[in-house]
């Protein structure tokens, strides 16, 4: 409330009225107006149990991408500043967090946010235009799509995944290595496409041993094909020159999709890794992977990847 209206109250001798009070987990200087269209506050500023939990698990990533965004070297000569691709954006929590909370307060940047659903496109677009938050995009695109349209630059700093569900976390890897990005920052789900291929195939070099057991339930089968699923997606990243952390994204009470993955350009490309991607692959009779998620591994297992050239290290 302003001091002359707080003056009229107090002449009139009435009791000015006390402006509502904001939740602990709001950030000073955070668009309140924002975290209302996003339905985690309503309309009196209040924050109910289940956007309590949606709002940390979105803070606690923010923590992560904002250490790694303060790396970014700046651009001497450039005016586009840094680049964020949001792949399978939904309703764009996390980009429109990220820009309030770090883009809003840079003289440039851009974070682009790549759904399929053109419904939820229109509305974020209409979202970033009341809010004026000028240098967001949002494309109905497949990630696929994304790394062929022009409506994207050549390159990008960073690329996030938030519960990209199945196949959508593998194209965004793809994606990055394309655009050479130098961080990736995934929140896989929904990895079904392995344990569908262990189900088809038994991994018949392990059928007649005790691992099998492994994925004999059905429950156990997608469990197994999920922790499969993110190993390969690590070792393929540590092939292609990343360093990778995986840790957890909050506590298992707030998300059960709750796995995060790091990846640092290095440059470095670690034949190891490439040699045990394809052994597992050929253990759990996974090898057609390497003709559609795994295309960047040569034949000989990672030779071949230590000798090429690397653009992003040489960027």
């Amino acid at each position: 409330m302003t001091q002359r209206k707080t003056e009229k109250f107090q002449r009139h001798g009435a009791v000015a009225p006390v402006p509502p009070t904001l939740p602990d987990e709001v950030r000073p200087g955070q668009s309140i107006d924002l975290l209302k269209e996003l339905h985690i506050l309503t309309r009196d500023g209040k924050l109910n149990q289940d956007s309590r939990r949606k709002l940390k698990q979105v803070y606690h990533l923010y923590q992560f991408i904002e250490k790694l965004l303060l790396e970014l070297p700046d651009k001497p000569g450039s005016t586009a500043g840094v680049t964020l691709a949001d792949h399978g954006a939904g309703k764009s929590y996390l980009g429109f967090i990220l820009y309030d909370l770090f883009f809003k307060g840079l003289a440039n940047g851009h974070i682009y946010g790549i759904e399929t659903r053109p419904e939820l496109v229109q509305k974020s677009q209409q979202l970033a235009r009341r809010l004026a938050f000028e240098r967001m995009s949002f494309l109905n695109l497949t990630v696929a799509e994304s790394a062929q349209s022009d409506q994207l630059p050549a390159r990008m700093d960073m690329v996030t995944a938030l519960h990209a569900c199945d196949t959508a976390t593998d194209d965004a890897i793809a994606f990055g290595l394309q655009k050479q990005a130098r961080f990736m920052v995934l929140v896989p789900c929904c990895q079904a496409e392995v344990a569908r291929v262990l189900s088809q195939h038994k991994a018949l070099s392990l059928s007649r041993t005790p691992l099998s057991e492994l994925w004999r339930h059905p429950l156990h089968t997608r469990e197994m094909g999920s922790q499969i699923t993110n190993v390969l997606r690590c070792l393929y990243l540590e092939a292609c020159g990343y360093q990778v952390t995986v840790t957890e994204l909050v506590g298992w009470e707030h998300s059960m999709k709750n796995e995060l993955i790091i990846a640092r350009h290095t440059g470095h490309k670690k034949t190891a890794s490439a040699q045990r991607l394809r052994a597992l692959l050929d253990e759990f009779g996974l090898t057609d992977l390497l003709h559609t998620r795994f295309t960047g591994l040569p034949d000989n297992a990672g030779h071949a990847l230590n000798q090429q050239s690397d653009p992003v290290a040489e960027a």
